[in-house]
């Protein structure tokens, strides 16, 4: 499997100047053969091929005078900020055709000088790493990297990032093996949420840190600071890169944290199952900055690569799973509850549960029972009453039992329905 390492990069004022010009250089590439097609489209002409532009807007353009700075950078940053545009146009025409799934993905854009983050990517023959830790980029020179921790291969591509902070990441991508872990006897379901960060089907409960609001009291002056400003002067640009550091020290705080938290389930849990959250809806409403502080898909994201890494089990639940409002223990649905109720009791069996507590119980039933139908296992039905109505709905006022599996000592999995093949 193939993993970044990235790490801090300290650059010399001259070799700064240097990235200044790689990235305007690999800026103009770009838009250069995103106008060319462009303009090919509206003409009616065919689709450009990748070999016949990389020709017109790198080899060909290098002999004008207009174009002639080009051949001050390497040609692999060029040709590279041309395979961007190629991936960006099959990631669109993939999105149209209905071959790539997910949200739509939009028609490449112009790259702009004022963009907060600037980069070049540069394969094996435009870097190499010293002897003595330094990273040679070609002409650009040698650059000094904070190594804080060793690179487990020998890398196939490097990212130089400029992000809005001023700051320099080297990105490394490296091709791994998986490292597996000693087997563990445990799985878990995770409930995430606002009050707390996330619930675990054991009952433990990990507090949100809200990195953001803590950091809110500074920002806010920060930000007025920057709106006294004069719009184009240099103290404004000042006041914008003291806005753009705080918000990156917000950033590397949450994703640390994120990293630790994943890491210590993964080596706990054989198992991890998740709830399928329309996180971007979320995002709309009003509770964007707290949906946003939380940063709920970014952890998802390091607990499925993890787990691919060491050896693990992750699955998502469906989205539409009423995971909040069936009893963990007997099944029975009790209908939709507003957010202010943490606690009900049920009224097929008067257990009391805690909201969050029986959501995670109940995504781990329902992924154990998705991990056991998608591997052609048999799953034994429960003794549960069996549903009202295809819909689950309610009908005279009684609950019905939803297609939620149970949960009876954590060893058997019972399902009201017959599972699918």
């Amino acid at each position: 499997m193939q993993l970044r390492y990235n790490y801090r990069v300290t650059p010399a004022p001259g070799q700064r100047l240097a990235l200044a010009r790689a990235f305007g250089c690999a800026r103009v590439v770009f838009n250069d053969g995103l106008r060319a097609r462009q303009e090919a489209h509206a003409q009616g002409l065919p689709y450009i091929k990748d070999t016949d532009l990389q020709k017109q807007v790198i080899t060909a353009a290098k002999r004008t005078e207009e174009r002639a700075w080009l051949g001050e950078v390497s040609s692999v940053v060029l040709v590279q900020s041309l395979r961007d545009l190629h991936t960006a146009y099959r990631n669109f025409f993939s999105s149209v055709t209905g071959k790539r799934k997910g949200p739509k993905v939009a028609p490449p854009r112009l790259k702009s000088k004022r963009d907060n983050r600037q980069s070049i990517r540069l394969t094996a023959n435009g870097f190499s790493l010293r002897p003595d830790g330094r990273l040679y980029v070609a002409k650009v020179g040698d650059l000094e990297v904070n190594w804080s921790r060793p690179l487990p291969a020998a890398p196939t591509s490097v990212t130089v990032t400029m992000d809005a902070a001023g700051r320099y990441w080297a990105g490394f991508v490296v091709g791994t093996e998986p490292q597996i872990l000693p087997e563990a006897d445990t799985e878990t379901g995770i409930d995430l949420g606002l009050t707390h960060f996330a619930v675990l089907s054991d009952g433990r409960k990990i507090e949100s840190p809200r990195f953001l609001r803590r950091a809110e009291k500074k920002l806010k002056r920060l930000q007025k600071a920057l709106s006294r400003c004069e719009k184009g002067s240099k103290n404004r640009a000042k006041a914008r890169k003291k806005v753009a550091r705080q918000h990156a020290r917000v950033a590397d705080r949450r994703r640390d944290w994120h990293h630790k938290e994943s890491t210590k389930i993964i080596r706990e849990t054989q198992a991890v199952y998740v709830e399928d959250l329309a996180v971007s809806g979320l995002g709309r409403t009003r509770l964007a900055k707290s949906v946003h502080d939380a940063g709920w898909s970014a952890f998802l994201t390091m607990l499925e690569y993890k787990a691919a890494k060491h050896g693990r089990y992750f699955g998502r639940t469906g989205r539409f799973e009423p995971t909040s409002q069936v009893c963990s223990t007997c099944g029975v649905k009790d209908g939709p509850k507003p957010l202010t109720v943490r606690e009900w009791i049920c009224g097929g069996c008067a257990t009391v549960h805690d909201r969050d507590v029986n959501a995670a119980r109940n995504i781990l039933a329902a992924g154990r029972a998705d991990r056991l139908n998608a591997c052609g296992a048999k799953v034994r039905p429960g003794l549960v009453p069996a549903q009202r109505d295809e819909a689950g709905t309610h009908r005279d006022g009684h609950s019905t039992v939803v297609g939620i599996p149970v949960l009876q000592g954590r060893e058997d999995v019972n399902v009201s329905t017959a599972p699918t093949t």
